[in-house]
């Protein structure tokens, strides 16, 4: 079956099912991507997985959108394996409450990325079984990958003007 042909199948059962709750389709390179909210995000993720056969969870992650109404992006990847199709969602959330409910009880393999995630974007996956720092230190007083310090350090003396002439 054409790629764009199971796209719009896919979509049209997600419609179905979701109404209203699936928006902001496109089809980037291919790729079958939706915008849902994060009431019905695991509700989603199971109907995917148990009725469109997407049987594996490629990745979960974020991206940050600072100065932005919808902040933090929780972007989740799946696979059908079998019919090797690909499938994006986005969940926007805000960035002053970073929570969205976990994926864990969907995918068992949604714990480490969930916590990297977390450890990275500081997003708050509730009901998570185990929420915790993996890659940085426990005492990280911050999140490497919010878009919210300078890209270099400001006291550093050589970058300075005035040691270059200007």
């Amino acid at each position: 079956m054409e790629e764009t042909t199971l796209n719009n199948d896919i979509h049209a059962k997600l419609v179905e099912k979701f109404g209203d709750k699936v928006t902001a389709v496109s089809e980037p390179y291919g790729l079958l991507t939706f915008v849902t909210y994060k009431d019905v995000i695991v509700n989603v993720l199971s109907h995917l997985k148990e009725e469109l056969k997407f049987n594996f969870l490629t990745d979960i992650t974020a991206v940050h959108y600072p100065g932005q109404d919808h902040g933090i992006a929780v972007v989740y990847h799946l696979n059908n394996m079998v019919e090797r199709v690909r499938i994006r969602i986005k969940v926007f959330i805000s960035e002053q409450n970073p929570t969205i409910p976990t994926a864990t009880t969907v995918w068992k393999g949604a714990n480490w990325m969930e916590r990297e995630t977390y450890d990275f974007f500081g997003v708050d996956f509730e009901g998570h079984p185990d929420l915790r720092r993996i890659l940085n230190m426990d005492d990280l007083g911050v999140h490497p990958m919010l878009k919210q310090y300078p890209l270099e350090d400001p006291n550093r003396v050589d970058k300075k003007d005035e040691f270059f002439g200007r």
